[in-house]
C-alpha cells in the first residue's frame, strides 16, 4: 500500500547524532540525515527559528526537510540546536547570542560540511535563521542561500547589500500574510541585491502551517538544489 507522505512521515536515509565545536568553546547537537544510499547531490545547512519564541532544530519545515529530502531528492540535511537551546536529541551549550554570537554555530556547521566534503552546501535559514545567513552566509563556501519568511529586523542594509555581486545565489521566499514582511515591502527592501530569486506565496503564512505550504516551501527548495527531482511525490 502507499504511503501518504505528509506531518510526521520519516522516509529512509542515514541518520546520524553529530556535534559541532565553535570556534569559542561550546558544543551543539545536531543531526546529519544523508540518502540511504546515493550520494548527496546537494547539501542543506540549516538555520532554525528564533530560540526565544519556540524555534529549534525539529520546527516542522526543518525536520520534514531532514526526515523528507534525502529520500526523495538525494539532499543531504545538517540540521542543529543553536546555542542555549534543546530538543530530544538534546542542549547545546551557551546562551542565546540575539544574532551575534550564532555566526559562531553557524561557522561549526560549515566546518562539518566542509570535513565530510558534502556537497554543494546551502544555508536554508527561517525567520531568526535567515537574520544569522544574510549577516554571516557570505563567510562561507556556499552555493547560496534560501530565505524563509526573512523578517529582516537585525539584518542591516549594508549587510544585504553584500549579497549583491558576491556570487553567490539568493532565494527569498516570502509568505503573503507574513506576520513581519509581506511581498510589497519585501520586494523594496531586497532591492539591493538585483540577482535575488524572489518567490511570493498566495496564502503563505510565516509558520508555513499545513501540508500544502510545507510542500510549497520544500518544493522551492529542491528546485534550487536538484531539481531533476521534481515533482516531489506526494506518496511512496
Amino acid at each position: 500500500m502507499a504511503v501518504e507522505i505528509r506531518g510526521g512521515v520519516e522516509l529512509a536515509a542515514r541518520r546520524e547524532n553529530v556535534e559541532l565545536h565553535t570556534r569559542d568553546g561550546l558544543t551543539l547537537v545536531g543531526e546529519l540525515a544523508l540518502p540511504e544510499s546515493a550520494a548527496p547531490v546537494a547539501t542543506i545547512v540549516a538555520l532554525h527559528p528564533l530560540p526565544t519564541g519556540g524555534g529549534f532544530m525539529d520546527s516542522h519545515i526543518i525536520r520534514k526537510a531532514a526526515a523528507r529530502l534525502p529520500a526523495l531528492a538525494d539532499i543531504a540535511v545538517l540540521r542543529f540546536n543553536f546555542r542555549g537551546v534543546s530538543s530530544p536529541r538534546g542542549t547545546s551549550q551557551g546562551e542565546f547570542g540575539d544574532g551575534v554570537d550564532e555566526q559562531w554555530d553557524l561557522a561549526a556547521a560549515m566546518d562539518l560540511v566542509l570535513q565530510r566534503g558534502l556537497p554543494h552546501p546551502w544555508i536554508v535559514g527561517w525567520s531568526f535563521g535567515t537574520e544569522v545567513t544574510l549577516k554571516y552566509g557570505l563567510r562561507h563556501p556556499i552555493d547560496g542561500a534560501i530565505l524563509l519568511s526573512p523578517p529582516l529586523k537585525r539584518t542591516t542594509p549594508d549587510e544585504l547589500a553584500a549579497w549583491a555581486g558576491s556570487g553567490k545565489r539568493l532565494v527569498a521566499i516570502i509568505p503573503e500574510l507574513d506576520d513581519y514582511l509581506r511581498p510589497a515591502e519585501a520586494a523594496e527592501r531586497f532591492a539591493s541585491v538585483p540577482q535575488l530569486e524572489f518567490v511570493a506565496v498566495e496564502g503563505g503564512k510565516h509558520l508555513w502551517v499545513g501540508e500544502e505550504q510545507t510542500y510549497r516551501v520544500l518544493t522551492e527548495i529542491v528546485e534550487r538544489l536538484n531539481p531533476a527531482a521534481l515533482p516531489l511525490p506526494r506518496s511512496l
